[in-house]
């Protein structure tokens, strides 16, 4: 069983209220293989909403702000959190995720200019779930998940 970020299942979760399907990942929902969730909307957020990156504060902290300078990290700990509790209460053990993205980017990130600028780092979501002891993609893994 996996978790697997809404919007690769299809669901318009997205900031901008579209989404990012993937066929493998609809797949596994249909087929009862994956949960899909959305850490931004389970922390509050609204779809649409404007579009977050992560800053590294003065004191060397992790904060999520939006486009418009707003600090946003308690929603998206508050989402992390719950799926990280989802995750937990169904067994699952491994996630795969939308890359790039303040809750659930492994790997990548964008760097907090809003400009396009990736950075190596990890969301919120995806950085809590490794350090819980979970395996963590994102759709550009696939080749290498074991489905």
């Amino acid at each position: 069983m996996y978790l697997v970020s809404s919007c690769l299942a299809g669901v318009n979760c997205r900031y901008n209220g579209g989404n990012s399907e993937n066929k493998v990942m609809l797949k596994l929902v249909k087929e009862g293989k994956a949960i899909a969730v959305c850490p931004e909307q389970l922390g509050g957020l609204p779809t649409p909403r404007v579009p977050c990156e992560i800053i590294i504060d003065k004191n060397g902290n992790k904060k999520i702000v939006n486009r418009e300078g707003k600090d946003l990290t308690k929603e998206f700990m508050e989402g992390a959190e719950k799926t990280l509790a989802i995750a937990k209460d169904k067994g699952i053990k491994r996630a795969i995720l939308k890359s790039k993205s303040p809750s659930c980017g492994c790997g990548l990130v964008y760097d907090g200019t809003f400009s396009g600028t990736l950075v190596k780092g990890n969301g919120l979501t995806a950085e809590l779930l490794i350090k819980n002891g979970f395996e963590v993609y994102t759709e550009n893994d696939l080749e290498t998940v074991p489905l």
